[in-house]
């Protein structure tokens, strides 16, 4: 490890290799706090290359549990978070209507930083197992057409930096690892990130591997396709900007799309979206995201199409059924 932070303190980058290593001996225990804290502050001075932050994801899904869902043919819908917009639980909710679209759905999620509830919060609210067996996980896949994989369930490589983290206090690049290291390794993916400089690191990396996806930052903030204002989502078909307009629905207000204070008054506007009672702006913005994803997971389908399906699968219950039948296996 001192060789690499050696490299890095005479101010060159990683290679993919070498930050693969020094990730893997992180992930293994075996880089002491000191070194630790140096080489996670080293990123706070300077941004992180597109070869780094492969090797890093290259070493964290090396180290993960494989939850052996015996296909990658799966959809995530995740954001970074990092944020600051606090919203009910958009990528959580997308996902469980592309389930009851029919679109098999493996979720990668974690709890709440930058927000009061993220998706393991709402899970776990609602008795969600994180210690789930892989041969739950296919029933889940099978019966509810969606799974949920707890990060830290799956990554017990990052306990080790986690004492640092902690008392550092300051966003690291773990912080923007989360959704590229889902560990069912997921052939479509629709991201949200928190900044354009991550946007565009997103689609370099993106662009190395075979993920049918799409990265979507609201120019406002967001991490997600919000309503609120222009959006960029860049894939492999190229850049568009998107807004509202674009998708023949009203512009929305930050206060449109506040989650709650609290968990329980979170996971209260999380059923009531799925029961197709929540607001217009709630309904309007889980659905354009479940419609991008959707398109990540069907490239030939039209986004009026994909805008079609998502409606249904939350007016008709099946996003509800999805939810119901995943909690009762």
């Amino acid at each position: 490890m001192k060789n690499i932070l050696t490299t890095l303190f005479d101010q060159q980058t990683l290679t993919r290799e070498e930050a693969r290593e020094a990730m893997f001996r992180l992930g293994q225990g075996g880089v002491n706090p000191s070194e630790t804290a140096a080489f996670l502050t080293v990123y706070r001075m300077r941004p992180i290359t597109v070869p780094e932050l492969s090797g890093f994801r290259d070493a964290l899904l090396d180290l993960c549990r494989d939850p052996e869902l015996g296909t990658n043919e799966v959809l995530d819908i995740v954001g970074t978070g990092g944020d600051g917009k606090d919203t009910l639980n958009i990528s959580t909710l997308a996902c469980f209507v592309a389930a009851g679209a029919g679109y098999k759905v493996a979720k990668h999620g974690n709890f709440g930083v930058s927000s009061v509830c993220g998706s393991s919060n709402i899970l776990a609210h609602f008795g969600y197992d994180f210690e789930a067996s892989s041969d739950t996980l296919r029933r889940q896949l099978d019966e509810a057409n969606i799974c949920f994989l707890h990060a830290a369930a799956f990554h017990p490589a990052m306990r080790h930096a986690g004492p640092v983290r902690r008392e550092l206090g300051v966003r690291t690049f773990f912080n923007i690892l989360g959704p590229l290291v889902n560990p069912a390794r997921p052939a479509a993916q629709l991201a949200g990130v928190f900044s354009l400089e991550l946007l565009r690191l997103y689609n370099y990396l993106f662009q190395q591997t075979s993920t049918r996806y799409a990265v979507v930052h609201a120019l406002d903030g967001y991490d997600e396709l919000s309503l609120t204002g222009t959006a960029k989502v860049v894939s492999a078909r190229g850049e568009q900007v998107v807004t509202a307009a674009t998708l023949g629905m009203p512009t929305y207000t930050a206060t449109d799309l506040a989650g709650g204070q609290t968990v329980a008054e979170s996971a209260a506007m999380f059923l009531n979206v799925l029961d197709n009672e929540g607001t217009a702006a709630q309904r309007d913005v889980v659905t354009a995201n479940a419609a991008l994803a959707m398109q990540c997971a069907d490239p030939t389908l039209s986004l009026p199409d994909a805008l079609a399906v998502a409606r249904e699968s939350l007016v008709s219950g099946a996003a509800r059924g999805a939810f119901r039948k995943l909690l009762k296996v």
